[in-house]
Formats: structure tokens, sequence, C-alpha cells
């Protein structure tokens, strides 16, 4: 029971924070269906979000936000997000399963797994709750300024945002340090 598993959601969009989750996962209470939060459907993840709230055993959910990801960069914004969720944790792991190629800097033994939202079931449900946090999040975003769409594009480079940022130029929730909202800023 002392396994946690830790993944992030919204690295590379141009606004919104990134989202972090730590899940120590009950073998008394297994979930099934557990998988990459991105190749779930968006109902599926809902259930499962569900889930896994109700049947681990610790859980925690952090962010860093849009003035720490410009201040930090967005690699050093998301392994803080990633400490403050295992710091939030009410059990303390005896190892932490992070998704990717990197570890924080973290005072428990960790591991580094890529593509480990796939295959470990606790870094699979940590997939799974920061990115229907970050999804929320965005929603709610979206009607703070909903001229640009983020309930659709969850923050992300695509068309539509773009067109939207040339638009209306960055909101306040615009990542300043990313390239195309710093081009956004300098004409």
């Amino acid at each position: 029971m002392g396994i946690a598993g830790v993944d992030e959601a919204g690295r590379g969009p141009l606004a919104g924070p990134v989202v972090a989750a730590a899940v120590i996962l009950d073998p008394l209470r297994p979930i099934a269906g557990l998988a990459d939060s991105k190749s779930l459907s968006a109902t599926r993840r809902d259930a499962l979000y569900a889930a896994i709230i109700e049947r681990a055993a610790s859980y925690a959910i952090a962010l860093a936000s849009v003035e720490e990801i410009d201040q930090l960069n967005i690699y050093h914004a998301t392994l803080l997000a990633m400490r403050r969720a295992i710091a939030a944790l009410s059990i303390r792991p005896q190892q932490v399963l992070i998704d990717g190629n990197v570890c924080p800097k973290i005072p428990i033994p960790a591991v580094a797994i890529v593509k480990g939202d796939a295959t470990v079931p606790a870094i699979s449900a940590a997939s799974i709750l920061a990115k229907v946090t970050r999804d929320r999040m965005m929603d709610v975003l979206d009607l703070e300024y909903p001229r640009y769409g983020f309930a659709r594009h969850r923050g992300y480079p695509t068309a539509v945002h773009r067109q939207a940022l040339t638009q209306y130029g960055p909101s306040p929730v615009h990542r300043r340090s990313f390239a195309p909202v710093a081009a956004m800023l300098s004409t």
C-alpha cells in the first residue's frame, strides 16, 4: 500500500495551470479499467475519476499556476506541481512512480517510467485525476474568458485558439513565456 503513482496534465497548452496528481491505490478496493487518460473517453474518465476518489487509499491533486510556469518554465513548474501533490498525500508512500523520464527531487525513493500512465495502474489513476481536474478548470476559465474556446481545446495551440489569440490578444490565464503568446505581446 506504499507505492504512489504520479502524473501531470497540461504541459503543452498555451493557457491555464499545469496539474499533477499522486495516487496510492488500495489493493482491497480495485478499480477496473484504469488506463492512460488520453486513451479514455471523457465519460469514462469522469466515471473512473469518481471511483478513484472513492476507493484510493490516498490521493492528492496540486498545480503550478500560470505565473509559476512563466517564472520557472514549464519543466520546473511541472516538477513543482508533482512535489506538491506527493507532499499532500495523507499516507507517506515508500516509493513514488512518476510517469515520464525525470523525477522531482523528493525525500522518497522515486522511479521515472516512460509511458507509465499506460502500464502502471497507480500512474494511470494519477493521469485520470490530473486530466479531469485540469479539464474542469479549463471549463471554468472558458466561462470567464469565453472568446478563447478553452472548453473545446483546453488551452492547446489549435488553429481556433491561435486565431482567438490573434484577434483578442492574450488573456490573464495565458502563459506569457510560451512562444506563440510572447509573439502576440511583442506585436
